[in-house]
């Protein structure tokens, strides 16, 4: 998540020389490109860590440091 970005609430994934923007709220991509398997891992832990990601994305639109998010197990 980069800081004061625009909306929709996304976060990028980047994957190798792939990069993605996923919107929180319904895990899609809405721009860029990942591998099949790379985009359902992204999907999967999106939806896992929802309010997580939503936290940290009210976080960034006040400048306050984001809090850790543990990876997909």
């Amino acid at each position: 998540m980069y800081f004061q970005d625009h909306a929709p609430p996304h976060f990028h994934a980047i994957y190798g020389e792939h990069e993605a923007v996923i919107e929180i709220t319904t895990a899609k991509l809405i721009d860029g490109s990942l591998p099949r398997r790379a985009k359902k891992m992204v999907a999967e832990w999106t939806k896992a860590h929802r309010a997580e990601l939503e936290e940290n994305w009210k976080r960034t639109q006040t400048a306050q440091a984001l809090q850790t998010i543990d990876p997909l197990e």
